[in-house]
């Protein structure tokens, strides 16, 4: 009973003023992350990081692009595939986009299915959020192959200023990496999910507490977050 007492007296003990009080809350981690993991707080600070990488990319394009003097590559022209004996403009960039963008529903109703303990659902959700993860990096293999075949470098291309090549490849080559990486520890976790690791509590890597299954959550952040990457490359680097 006294135990208890003192933690309740503990936990309403009243906050410091002034920076004392800010500093008190992230050394004691009362209040700064009270409801949050580790895991899941360890992950948004990685993704926030990572806003900041992806955003230096695109503003190093936009300087770039806005700079030169000479013509920007037409992308309507650039990423169009002749199908049927006509040019179509960015079929396989809209094509791409609609994979990327509905993986993220599956990966939802995978977290959702997750926090219910449905571990065949959940499991099932996460290998097809894969599946579409890879479909679309195999999609962007090809369009890399085709620029490449076309005469697209790093340092020049046929269609006009030589930063197009470079700005392309780093960042459709960045936030691809991404998807892989995104899809292999996918495919990592579903199997713990499959396994009932996360039920019994079985040691190892990404396994959380028994009956918490956060670590699908966290996937989720992750997969989410390159979805919402893309869907700014598609507006800066396609339409614009």
């Amino acid at each position: 009973m006294a135990e208890t007492t003192l933690t309740h007296t503990s936990q309403m003990e009243p906050r410091p003023p002034g920076w004392r009080g800010i500093a008190a809350d992230w050394a004691s981690d009362q209040r700064a992350f009270k409801n949050v993991s580790w895991g899941k707080a360890m992950m948004w600070i990685f993704l926030l990081s990572d806003t900041f990488i992806f955003g230096c990319f695109l503003l190093s394009y936009m300087t770039a692009r806005i700079s030169t003097r000479v013509p920007w590559p037409n992308p309507s022209e650039v990423f169009a595939l002749r199908i049927g004996g006509s040019e179509i403009p960015l079929i396989l960039i809209a094509i791409m986009t609609f994979v990327l963008i509905s993986s993220s529903g599956t990966m939802a109703m995978a977290v959702n299915f997750g926090y219910r303990r449905d571990r065949r659902k959940t499991a099932i959700l996460m290998l097809f959020t894969a599946a579409l993860g890879a479909t679309f990096v195999g999609m962007q293999a090809f369009e890399w192959t085709k620029l490449i075949t076309e005469g697209v470098r790093p340092w020049g291309n046929p269609w006009g200023a030589a930063q197009f090549g470079s700005c392309f490849f780093m960042i459709t080559g960045f936030h691809g990496t991404h998807v892989t990486i995104g899809v292999i520890f996918l495919i990592i976790v579903a199997r713990k999910v499959w396994r009932g690791d996360f039920d019994i509590g079985r040691p190892g890597f990404f396994t959380s507490r028994r009956g918490r299954y956060e670590n699908v959550e966290i996937m989720g952040l992750y997969w989410h977050f390159v979805d919402l990457v893309w869907v700014f490359i598609f507006a800066f680097f396609y339409l614009w």
